[in-house]
């Protein structure tokens, strides 16, 4: 009898994830079905037993002398005891005789130089039966009977160079089978690693990111915390010197040269100025903690914006521009704190006039418009148009570079920052203006203005269309960038 090589070919190195059961390597179904395939072809029974010794398939073909063997009880016994020692051979190539004359073939399924189960062949006859074995006679009295003998002739008969080109055939089927498979697991496992090595480092990642995005809104909130205290501490002696300088300038202290009175104006309007630039840091911080509410009542735009054109004339008239205010009639009131949205126009008229060369024109349009109602976004059709306002502030200045504009809204941002800039300011301005607008429900943005200048315009929903909302309302917050 001839040696059969296992079962199963180990791969040059061994397998990152190394198989630990038949489950874990092939398909069930897959091994049913051939041996399936192989008794249809040759007749002989296949049983495939895991390492552990547990049925995992089988081809449920049975001979007509096991049949009769085991209806009767030493026959059942017996052959449970013949079955049972032949699923748990051991792991080699061996070939075990049954009492009924006939014989077993096991052979062992090695996967990476590990033995995960056998595979049981037969029971077959090596040569034609012509009567009754004395050892299946010595089972029952009944099996020793012409029955049996024809029964037994009835197995397949298969000579021992055929048996080992069967067996090599169903060798190299089984090797693909399990070759495939495990090759799937193996690449199905390097995947599953892969994904875990990404997940656990992107972990890290957002562990770290989260820990810098804590750091981060700590360091903001003592920011805006500071910023807070040291305007509020600086507005108190400000307060004293623009009320002691009105006084001086009002001769309450005596009369003054003209030089002094010079003197006592300067320190005057430039204290406002500092006033002015500390009330907005003020805004500022109560806008990033939640602080401040806009009042909601009907306010009439052209009233606000002629007063902020009278506000802003003289500054315009001393650099000779020409500042024009065109308002259209039909210009919807608009539900807001008239207070606040003076303080917006204000702030970005005050920009187009400080930008804006002497001689240079500054171009005030507002206008009644439509709009569709933004929580339906996504349905532009079945959106109801609502009125609105546009307002647009137009300068022929230096204007924002393209790659600038998406930045000039964040606090404290200037496009130009050095020490050496032309214009002053601290970059608050347009900040408290989008956030100002927002808090309004309305819109700001920069429009084209090529080659040169600047354009904003502001979009306020009518009153109407505000009119269902409540009379106060805390301002959105701007996530720290």
């Amino acid at each position: 009898m001839s040696e059969w090589p296992p079962v199963g070919r180990a791969p040059a190195q061994a397998s990152t994830f190394p198989v630990t059961t038949l489950a874990d390597l092939a398909r069930k179904e897959a091994i049913v079905e051939l041996c399936d395939h192989f008794v249809a072809l040759f007749g002989i029974p296949v049983r495939v037993y895991s390492a552990d010794g547990s049925l995992f398939a089988d081809s449920q073909v049975q001979h007509e002398i096991c049949a009769l063997v085991n209806q009767c009880a030493a026959g059942r016994s017996a052959c449970g005891n013949m079955v049972d020692s032949v699923r748990r051979n051991e792991p080699r190539t061996t070939e075990r005789a049954c009492f009924t004359g006939l014989v077993y073939r096991t052979v062992p399924i090695d996967v990476d130089a590990k033995t995960v189960g056998r595979i049981v062949f037969g029971p077959f006859a090596r040569e034609r039966a012509e009567g009754i074995p004395g050892s299946l006679a010595a089972i029952d009295a009944s099996l020793a009977t012409p029955n049996a003998r024809t029964r037994l002739q009835q197995a397949p008969s298969v000579e021992s160079e055929t048996l080992e080109r069967i067996l090599k055939h169903f060798r190299s089927v089984l090797d693909l089978v399990l070759g495939a498979a495990h090759a799937a697991r193996s690449t199905s496992d390097m995947h599953l690693l892969s994904v875990r090595e990404s997940f656990h480092a992107l972990s890290q990642k957002n562990a770290e990111l989260e820990s810098a995005l804590a750091k981060l809104r700590e360091l903001d909130r003592a920011k805006s915390s500071f910023l807070a205290t040291v305007t509020h501490e600086l507005r108190t002696p400000l307060t004293s010197i623009l009320g002691y300088s009105d006084m001086l300038s009002q001769g309450i202290c005596g009369p003054l040269t003209q030089e002094q009175t010079e003197f006592i104006s300067t320190i005057h309007a430039k204290g406002e100025d500092l006033l002015a630039l500390i009330t907005s840091m003020l805004d500022l911080s109560k806008l990033e903690a939640g602080r401040m509410t806009v009042k909601r009542d009907t306010v009439d735009l052209a009233q606000v914006l002629t007063e902020v054109r009278a506000t802003l004339s003289p500054m315009a008239q001393r650099k000779k521009q020409l500042l024009v205010v065109d308002i259209d009639g039909r210009l919807p009131l608009v539900l807001g704190d008239g207070l606040r949205l003076r303080q917006v126009f204000t702030n970005l008229l005050e920009n187009a006039v400080k930008f804006t060369p002497e001689g240079g024109e500054v171009r005030v349009t507002a206008r009644g418009s439509t709009t569709r109602d933004p929580a339906l976004a996504g349905y532009t059709v079945l959106a109801p148009l609502s009125e609105c306002a546009e307002i647009r502030i137009a300068d022929t200045g230096i204007g924002i570079p393209p790659h600038e504009r998406d930045k000039i809204f964040d606090p404290f941002y200037q496009v130009d920052a050095s020490s050496t800039r032309a214009f002053g300011g601290a970059g608050i301005g347009l900040s408290l203006v989008d956030r100002l607008v927002r808090a309004h429900g309305g819109e700001v943005n920069v429009g084209a203005n090529e080659p040169f200048g600047t354009e904003f315009i502001v979009i306020l929903p009518g009153s109407r269309a505000e009119a269902n909302r409540a009379t106060s309302a805390p301002l959105p917050i701007r996530e720290p960038t």
